[in-house]
């Protein structure tokens, strides 16, 4: 592990155990993993590892927390299919900026910044801070075969996107996925593993899975169950702004992670997501 690696596992951890409004898997939340996804690009295949949604519970008191509430409010206000360019209303500017407003608050965005600081790689006044986060996620950019402004790191990560109808692109979110599931959106096609990987469990943080959102298809996609959504924006945040590399490895809790962080013109996150490499087991 690279000395860069390391220092950044030290705040991964740090992030992690400072992480108090995660949820506790099998008492905040189940899942029900059922079968490994098959191959299959298709929406209606015959593949389908997984007859029932992925979610059986989740607490949802857990969303009337400040954070949740104001990031559940975000998920709404874009337009997914690739091409189509976004129109920002001034109320959908404002839930971007409350949103921004409550993360900085929490312990775990605070470790970041402090670290981002003492980097040079973030200014030291949260006003400034916060117009930094907002250019690296909110400000909006054109994706691959647009001419228009049609996407930015936080729709393409947490809300997810389609492209041409049939492809769903980013959608790295439990709560998304959870609430899109809810409403009937999502259809949960099974776990992905492949020989290197480790076997997923229910109660473990990170899932590699497949499944269908409106009429496209996410042949495989990873994300981070249970966490809140100021732990993944702090870890994504450092990895993009500390790390020139497009993978990064990190070690903290029982997991040993690659975080994919792409850049966009250096300026904008153009996808990020978890991969589990390994799970050392609790002695």
């Amino acid at each position: 592990m690279m000395e860069s690696e390391r220092e950044l596992s030290a705040m991964a951890q740090e992030l992690w155990d400072n992480d108090v409004n995660r949820l506790k898997p099998g008492t905040d939340y189940r899942i029900s993993l059922q079968g490994k996804a098959g191959d299959s690009m298709c929406v209606n295949d015959d593949n389908d590892g997984a007859g029932s949604p992925l979610f059986t519970f989740v607490d949802e008191n857990t969303f009337k927390k400040e954070t949740f509430l104001a990031f559940i409010s975000l998920l709404d206000n874009y337009v997914s299919d690739t091409g189509e360019p976004e129109i920002v209303t001034p109320e959908e500017v404002a839930e971007n900026h409350k949103f921004l407003d409550s993360i900085i608050q929490t312990p775990t965005m605070k470790i970041a910044h402090k670290y981002l600081v003492e980097k040079n790689l973030s200014p030291k006044d949260d006003t400034k801070f916060k117009e930094q986060l907002y250019r690296i996620w909110f400000e909006l950019y054109a994706r691959r075969g647009s001419s228009r402004p049609d996407s930015s790191g936080f729709e393409h990560v947490f809300v997810g996107e389609t492209r041409g109808g049939r492809t769903v692109i980013g959608f790295h979110n439990w709560i998304q996925l959870y609430l899109q599931e809810k409403l009937g959106h999502i259809d949960y096609k099974g776990y992905s593993v492949s020989a290197n990987s480790p076997q997923p469990d229910e109660n473990k943080h990170i899932l590699a899975l497949q499944f269908s959102w409106k009429d496209g298809i996410k042949p495989k996609g990873s994300i981070f169950i249970g966490v809140s959504p100021e732990f993944e924006f702090a870890l994504y945040t450092l990895c993009f702004l500390t790390s020139p590399n497009e993978r990064v490895k990190v070690q903290f809790s029982y997991y040993d992670v690659e975080i994919v962080c792409h850049h966009y013109n250096q300026k904008h996150i153009g996808t990020t997501y978890p991969v589990l490499l390994k799970y050392r087991k609790p002695t």
